[in-house]
């Protein structure tokens, strides 16, 4: 069910001043308490058009298989279940009691001891593959050498320049759909700021922020421990995004600074990526001349989670600095509402979003938001930042990725 709406206005009230900036504020007990949950995971608010009715594309229903129920149960937090355009007809996960449990919250009786297996059901037309990072590329391969549209969470490679030519490669060759769920690219001000650059408020984007903080005092649970000591920005889309999920564009050079860790589990000696950087935070061109500091830390505690600002030629934003039903330029800034069954979910209200784009792309058979040149150009950024970081910040060039 949706959240009170007298309760959802309210904390709109209270969003609506900035995106949130500077120390928390919390008790230590409480501080701690936040680190006992993933970030992002939490029930989050979200602007709507309160006045609009959501209206189907088709009554065509996909049937979608899900891969993956891991430490953050990826799996069913975006709501393919919840869909009325999607039936989900087949899951699957390594660990059988998991599996089990996705089949269970997912309402669906078929299932598949690993992807490998799913991926040959030719009764499938679409996966989501929420397994581990490191796989996310060669999963993402396989699914669409095996004829089916698919979606994936972030990154969409790992720390690898030829992966994400082998998946861009595959997505031409298959002409099938590719979305990478990048939840900042549905937080409230994100779309707000897509919105206004798209209708050509900001003009040419000079300079844009985006900031990932997730403090990782103790290490989080992960396949093969993937997680524990990875470099920051090997996982840099949800600040990325604040650049390329609001222009469309990509990122050309970086120098990027990093910063060792004082945390112990991830400390160089400590990890298996032999990442000496807790922190590491790259200045970026971008692909129209502009400029980009995007942030990525395991260290700093107190506020986290995803934020960005931008500023234009003709104007700037911080946060969603205005109150989320009034026009601007005639410009509607809150999001288009939902299928009455799908909530928003966490991550900034993102994960129904994703997942409705997702759908809809496929139903309306068109190019997805968060599409594999965009997904390619957010994750390689990335990983040549963590080279420039480990070369004391040299300008390196990044590739670029057009489909």
């Amino acid at each position: 069910m949706r959240p009170n709406e007298s309760r959802r206005t309210f904390l709109r009230a209270i969003a609506a001043s900035t995106c949130a900036a500077g120390a928390s504020g919390l008790s230590p007990q409480a501080s701690a308490a936040q680190e006992n949950t993933i970030q992002g995971f939490d029930d989050t608010e979200t602007t709507l058009q309160s006045d609009s009715v959501w209206q189907p594309v088709s009554e065509r229903k996909i049937r979608v298989g899900i891969a993956g129920y891991g430490v953050s149960k990826f799996g069913a937090h975006f709501g393919f279940q919840d869909h009325p355009n999607v039936e989900v007809a087949a899951v699957t996960d390594l660990i059988p009691e998991r599996c089990q449990r996705l089949a269970q919250v997912c309402g669906c009786d078929k299932t598949y001891p690993s992807l490998e297996e799913m991926v040959q059901d030719d009764s499938l037309e679409a996966i989501f593959v929420a397994t581990d990072a490191p796989s996310h590329a060669q999963h993402c391969i396989d699914v669409l050498e095996h004829g089916k549209h698919v979606c994936t969470a972030v990154p969409a490679v790992f720390g690898s320049l030829e992966d994400a030519d082998r998946v861009l490669e595959a997505v031409k060759r298959t002409g099938l759909k590719y979305m990478m769920f990048e939840t900042s690219a549905y937080h409230s001000e994100c779309y707000a700021m897509r919105v206004l650059y798209n209708a050509g408020e900001f003009g040419r984007m000079i300079y844009s922020e985006g900031e990932y903080y997730h403090h990782m005092a103790t290490p989080i649970d992960s396949f093969k421990g993937w997680r524990v000591g990875l470099p920051p920005q090997w996982y840099p889309t949800h600040s990325n995004a604040y650049y390329t999920c609001v222009t469309g564009g990509g990122f050309t050079e970086v120098s990027c600074m990093g910063i060792p860790s004082t945390i112990p589990h991830l400390q160089k000696e400590n990890n298996a990526f032999a990442n000496p950087f807790g922190t590491e935070i790259a200045l970026m061109r971008t692909s129209e001349g502009g400029m980009a500091r995007m942030a990525v830390s395991w260290d700093t505690p107190g506020n986290g989670g995803e934020m960005g600002r931008v500023r234009g030629e003709r104007g700037s934003m911080d946060g969603l600095a205005i109150a989320p039903e009034r026009k601007v330029a005639g410009l509607r800034l809150a999001k288009p509402p939902l299928p009455p069954s799908v909530d928003p979910g966490g991550h900034g209200g993102s994960h129904g979003y994703l997942m409705d784009e997702f759908v809809t792309a496929i139903l309306q058979d068109r190019t997805p938001l968060v599409n594999v040149a965009w997904a390619l150009n957010m994750s390689v950024a990335g990983v040549v930042s963590h080279q420039s970081a480990l070369k004391d910040g040299e300008l390196l060039k990044i590739p670029q990725y057009t489909i």
